[in-house]
């Protein structure tokens, strides 16, 4: 009897512990989603050089030491911005690629990829344009990148016996276009014809 009420409080104070973890692990989960929120917010309306640890402490009422001790740093901060946009762009570009009609697959992924450029100016920067400690192609390369880099992969795959370089030249003509086009070197007004044009010298011949 008394070894079944000792068994009985110890799976109690388990289950207890247990439970106090967990909401722990939310509760940071949380914060930190909120911090990369309150980032983009502001990056979105003022750019990234208003991205302080000061100004996000003072948006979000978090002092910031409890910035720091999620982030480690502003550009910890902006890395983590950076790998849930290529989670978010890995998600557009999947889901143009699985619902293009047969044969379009090229031209649907390439509109999505312009479209989130074009949509989320601030998050595309800080993906490829600041200064930023984000391995490509490397093992410690976040799976977030794998993922969207998969996702072009996928439209040249069994198409080339190079299917790695001709995806990542597809990325590059999208790449900059969005960026040309994202500084105004390039007019708008002739956006679908580039397009156009790049989707025909990457529809490979079946």
């Amino acid at each position: 009897m008394i070894l079944a009420v000792l068994y009985f409080l110890s799976m109690a104070t388990t289950l207890a512990a247990n439970r106090i973890a967990e909401r722990k692990l939310r509760d940071r989960q949380a914060r930190r989603a909120q911090i990369i929120s309150a980032a983009r917010r502001i990056a979105e309306l003022e750019g990234w050089s208003n991205v302080t640890v000061r100004r996000l402490s003072d948006e979000i009422s978090y002092s910031q030491p409890v910035l720091y001790a999620h982030f480690g740093s502003r550009k910890g901060i902006l890395t983590a911005v950076a790998i849930e946009g290529f989670q978010e762009i890995g998600l557009a570009l999947e889901k143009a690629r699985k619902r293009a009609k047969r044969g379009g697959a090229v031209e649907s992924v390439a509109a999505a990829y312009l479209e989130f450029a074009a949509s989320s100016p601030a998050l595309y920067e800080v993906m490829f344009s600041l200064s930023l400690s984000v391995p490509f192609d490397d093992r410690a390369t976040p799976p977030e990148l794998h993922f969207a880099f998969s996702q072009l992969l996928e439209l040249f795959r069994g198409q080339s016996s190079k299917p790695e370089v001709i995806s990542e030249l597809f990325w590059a003509g999208l790449h900059g276009i969005a960026e040309l086009t994202r500084t105004k070197r390039f007019p708008r007004s002739r956006q679908k014809e580039r397009v156009r044009a790049l989707v025909e010298l990457f529809t490979l011949p079946r």
